[in-house]
């Protein structure tokens, strides 16, 4: 802390290989703990310098994208080893500039090491490990556009996955967080990666940014920002690979059968931890009737608020540190203002000599629909509300339209089985707070207005995936599906017809069995990679509820069945799109197999025009076209309005990489001990 306390930075932009510190237009780095104290001074990039940064990236002078896994996850070892080294560094930095105290940053930095080495060991699997016939190679160039929240881990995991699996990489830091940003690229350049391969190019989020996202030789993005932010991007460039984490409205549910000394404890950490500015916060509070309605409980839950201890983040008591600006827009309407049938059960209180410095204020009698239900602050605000039936505070939860992080406390094993099966949301947690995913053991990712791309899970073992191309050999001799299994019987019933080719055949063939085997070893069943006693940690997938398949005239057979065939090994409710006036002999063959099985599939005629409509009725969660020149661009228009993702990358026969398109991951954390106490899971409990 003392080394930071007079540091003063002075921030240059990494292009092409060269550091300029040349004049360009300069931006202060501000203290929020401090007002009026700059630790830094950065440069923006121009127009001219994005331009020169996606040539070079596209140009891989260095050859990053040609090296073999091995050899990436090599560089990347040294690079995890640096980031170690640099703990302090990173976080002094991230308390100068974002105010975020050293109880907040230190999970970072951890995770932050664990992002590079387990997205190098997870990409050269997919790359070498997981089938003799299967290759992959990087998209090109991957865009980083991270945010000041998480300053540490956040970019360091965008950039960690695109380069480990074999991209170039721009980082394009939020204007609020470029010092430790800045000290972050340095350890990836000492580890080995060079400063073509990872550019570092701070600029306008509004301007000249656009010129870099909207680049035709940009491959994809990874954001972590606000839906709003999204949409843009892709209204902009609908056929934008964009990867996106966007925020939430998360909630933490108290039912009557809870520990309610617990839930407070954990509801205040989940709440106001670097004061509430986590996308992962809890904002709004469900208590049940008889949990609202008890005086005590309002009066343990605000003392405790109380005693939180709020000031400088230098000040290692600091429990609660500053906003990272002075609240503006929702936030400061949220903090100044109530609605009808709210009050303040605690008031927020600006402190005088730092307008980014507020007390936590917890509003009471949120009402349904209201705008504290369902407007995303983004500060120290909870909003409290009251509940009849657990069904009643899903369908509150749910209403949101977001879908990031959701908690429950309730020590009642049946109430925890309905909301595990009613809530929408990528990350649950049962009795414990609903912040601080760790790579593998809580992979990380939302839901609806939640996530914008695939929703593939950040340190889950599928996220590296989407920022690789993947390209299929025929095996030798391709097993063949049990003929009395799910997808043995639907392959019995299209062959025999002059709609396969030999090498359809094969293909065919080799995917069913393909699917069914990572069916019943991945996607079909839950995991847990760490097996700690006291606390589960599931990974699950939950089937697309509405599946839309869309054919077109230059479908193969295999594209048209194979896509079929995955969707029901994943359970999902299909509907087949067909196009006006369109029939092939696929297609015959597909309703007449689905027929003779009675399969609930259904086949809808309808153009371009139509299925844009149906996906902005939302009709439809999920688009799978066999290529992304065969969708068109109404159709992409109108997902982007409804927050429908298309999966439009070849068709594979490798079931470990196809069946993520009919799938959504989530997490579930359990805490199941109480105080140390397993109960019915006790080793002494089960011998009895």
């Amino acid at each position: 802390i003392e080394r930071w306390k007079p540091r003063f930075t002075d921030v240059p932009l990494v292009i092409d290989g060269e550091t300029i510190t040349a004049e360009r237009t300069l931006k202060d780095c501000h203290d929020p703990s401090r007002p009026g104290v700059l630790v830094g001074r950065y440069r923006q990039a121009k127009a001219d310098d994005l331009l020169r940064a996606v040539s070079c990236a596209s140009r891989d002078d260095d050859g990053w994208r040609t090296r073999s896994p091995l050899a990436r996850q090599e560089v990347m070892g040294r690079a995890a080893m640096e980031l170690r080294q640099a703990r302090g560094d990173l976080m002094g930095a991230a308390l100068a500039d974002g105010g975020k105290t050293l109880m907040e940053s230190d999970p970072e930095v951890s995770e932050a090491v664990d992002f590079v080495e387990f997205y190098a060991e997870s990409a050269r699997w997919f790359a070498k490990g997981l089938s003799p016939y299967l290759t992959a190679q990087g998209k090109g160039v991957v865009v980083v556009v991270s945010p000041w929240n998480f300053p540490i881990a956040i970019p360091c995991g965008g950039v960690a996955a695109a380069l480990a699996a074999g991209n170039t990489v721009i980082l394009k830091p939020a204007s609020d967080a470029v010092l430790t940003a800045w000290e972050l690229c340095q350890c990836f350049w000492r580890g080995g990666v060079s400063r073509r391969t990872l550019q570092f190019v701070p600029c306008s989020g509004a301007g000249a940014s656009r010129t870099l996202v909207n680049h035709p030789q940009v491959a994809a993005v990874i954001l972590t920002g606000g839906t709003e932010t999204a949409l843009t991007m892709l209204r902009a460039k609908p056929d934008l690979r964009l990867s996106a984490e966007t925020g939430g409205k998360n909630a933490t549910v108290v039912t009557a059968l809870s520990d309610r000394d617990q839930a407070i404890k954990n509801v205040l950490h989940s709440a106001f931890s670097h004061a509430g500015q986590k996308c992962s916060a809890t904002s709004l509070l469900l208590l049940e009737a008889e949990v609202y309605d008890d005086p005590e409980f309002q009066r343990m839950l605000v003392e405790a608020a109380e005693s939180l201890v709020v000031g400088s983040a230098w000040d290692v008591t600091t429990k609660m540190g500053p906003l990272i600006r002075p609240p503006s827009g929702d936030l400061e309407t949220a903090l100044m203002t109530l609605e009808t049938g709210e009050s303040w059960a605690l008031m927020p209180r600006r402190f005088e000599n730092n307008p980014q410095l507020w007390t936590p204020g917890i509003k009471w009698g949120v009402q349904p629909g209201s705008y504290t239900h369902r407007t995303e602050f983004f500060g120290p605000v909870l909003g409290v509300m009251r509940f009849e039936t657990l069904s009643d505070a899903i369908a509150t939860v749910n209403a949101t339209g977001y879908g990031l992080t959701s908690g429950l406390e309730s020590l009642d094993d049946r109430e925890q089985a309905e909301w595990k099966a009613g809530i929408h949301a990528g990350n649950l947690y049962i009795n414990r707070g609903t912040t601080g995913a760790i790579v593998l053991r809580q992979p990380f990712g939302g839901m609806g207005k939640s996530a914008v791309g695939p929703g593939l899970k950040a340190g889950g073992p599928n996220y590296v995936t989407q920022l690789m191309d993947f390209q299929e050999q025929l095996p030798d001799t391709p097993a063949t599906p049990p003929p009395h299994s799910k997808l043995g019987r639907f392959l019995a019933s299209l062959q025999g017809w002059d709609t396969l080719n030999l090498t359809e055949n094969t293909r065919l063939i080799a995917a069913f069995s393909s699917y069914e085997h990572w069916w019943d070893e991945e996607f079909g069943r839950e995991h847990d990679s760490f097996k700690l006693r006291g606390q589960d940690n599931l990974r699950r997938y939950l089937p697309i509820s509405e599946m839309r398949i869309c054919l077109h005239p230059d479908d193969s057979p295999f594209e048209v069945f194979a896509r079929v065939a995955a969707a029901r090994m994943a359970g999902c409710h299909l509907t087949v799109s067909v196009p006006e006036g369109f029939e092939s002999r696929a297609l015959k063959r597909l309703r007449t197999a689905t027929a003779d099985l009675d399969e609930d599939i259904a086949f809808i005629e309808e153009g371009d025009d139509e299925l844009g409509r149906a996906l902005l009725a939302h009709k439809a969660d999920r688009v799978r076209y066999a290529s992304a020149d065969r969708v068109p661009i109404a159709v992409r228009r109108a997902a982007i309005e409804s927050n429908v993702f298309i999966a439009d990358v070849p068709v594979l026969m490798e079931g470990r990489l196809e069946l993520l398109w009919y799938v959504r991951e989530q997490s579930v954390s359990f805490d199941y001990h109480r105080y140390g106490n397993l109960g019915a899971r006790s080793p002494l409990e089960s011998s009895l």
